[in-house]
């Protein structure tokens, strides 16, 4: 395989449009027609990893951090960020990094987290909005269902765990096709009426261009006529945080303890306990501080997260538990993401996860 291939696996599940405006994901360093011969899976790219990938014979490293976050304007190695870049080009190793859009798919970082605590019921906590769109067409009745069902398997008509879902409705199209054309029915310079079937699926934007490509394919007309109607309906497998219920409820301090241990987390930081159960339970992995309002809104019993600073604990306002567990050890499964999606396609493909601890954050 080469780097794109690899990347392509990636996005297919954290497509790179699903990225927060400020983010940087994506191929950072490398050539993407390179062969790989090996890929590593890490955090944080720091110069151990770098030289971990050395070692171990692989040319790809992923990331869920971008080593490059801000814009560099300077090579001369005077900061860590310089250094990896210049060993890692040095050495033909391509970095590549899945950050805000693997947070923001229902199956990526908060879905792991999800997993571990096995949470059920699970949605969303704010879905995207602005990330649908319509596609309307209008084919001829007899090849109807071909379209639909080429549609359908480009990846559109998809709502929820629902799929091939489309609106239709009958009516008739006119048309006069001109000299130069080649008409799959009427002819050349003579007005025609044909009954049409108007065809409507909803699909992400990301799948637009795969769509098109498909319809025009298939479409019996030379001059398919079709509309695109951008959405602002909010969709649920793509947001910010995640909420779900555990199999039980349970004490509150015996979920923490739980917590500790299933995160190997040495402290937890947390609001007061409400000497209550804990039954939903809202999370966001990294720094989720900004969706405090929206658990306790939702009636999460608890929010966990990472990176709360001391005024932020005071928005639990004694009615929810926001417990902060760590950046890193909210964000350490997402390596078995990236391991579990290659494998799967690639179940011989050389992928190592990294045994570098790359949290720079340590306890006394």
């Amino acid at each position: 395989m080469i780097v794109s291939e690899v990347a392509h696996l990636i996005e297919t599940e954290a497509p790179l449009s699903f990225q927060e405006d400020y983010d940087n994901a994506g191929l950072l360093v490398g050539n993407p027609r390179m062969e790989v011969s090996g890929v590593l899976l890490t955090i944080d790219v720091t110069e151990a990893v770098v030289d971990e990938a050395i070692s171990r014979h692989c040319n790809l490293i992923i990331a869920h951090h971008p080593l490059i976050f801000k814009g560099l304007k300077k090579l001369t190695g005077a900061d860590e960020v310089q250094r990896c870049v210049i060993k890692a080009i040095k050495s033909d190793i391509a970095i590549y990094a899945a950050h805000t859009n693997l947070d923001n798919v229902i199956h990526g970082v908060n879905g792991k987290i999800a997993d571990v605590l096995s949470l059920n019921n699970r949605k969303v906590l704010v879905p995207a909005s602005e990330v649908l769109v319509k596609l309307v067409t209008f084919v001829p009745v007899a090849q109807s269902d071909i379209v639909r069902e080429a549609l359908f398997s480009a990846g559109a008509g998809v709502i929820g765990n629902y799929d091939s879902c489309s609106y239709n409705s009958d009516g008739y199209g006119t048309f006069r096709a001109g000299q130069e054309s080649t008409p799959f029915v009427g002819e050349i310079n003579k007005l025609h009426t044909e009954n049409e079937v108007r065809i409507e699926v909803i699909l992400p934007e990301y799948k637009l261009n795969t769509v098109l490509k498909t319809l025009l394919e298939v479409h019996p007309y030379e001059e398919p006529a079709y509309d695109i109607i951008a959405l602002k309906n909010s969709w649920q497998q793509v947001g910010a945080g995640l909420i779900g219920e555990l199999p039980e409820a349970i004490d509150d301090k015996e979920f923490l303890l739980q917590l500790k241990e299933k995160f190997d987390v040495p402290v937890i930081r947390h609001t007061q306990l409400l000497n209550r159960k804990i039954k939903r339970v809202a999370i966001c992995g990294g720094s989720g501080s900004f969706l405090i309002s929206e658990a306790l809104s939702q009636g999460a019993d608890i929010f966990i997260t990472g990176d709360i600073k001391y005024h932020e604990f005071f928005q639990a306002e004694n009615r929810i538990i926001v417990a902060d567990i760590g950046h890193f050890e909210s964000e350490q499964f997402t390596k078995l993401i990236f391991y579990e999606i290659i494998t799967k396609k690639m179940p011989k493909f050389a992928v190592r996860i990294s045994d570098i601890k790359t949290n720079p954050i340590n306890y006394l």
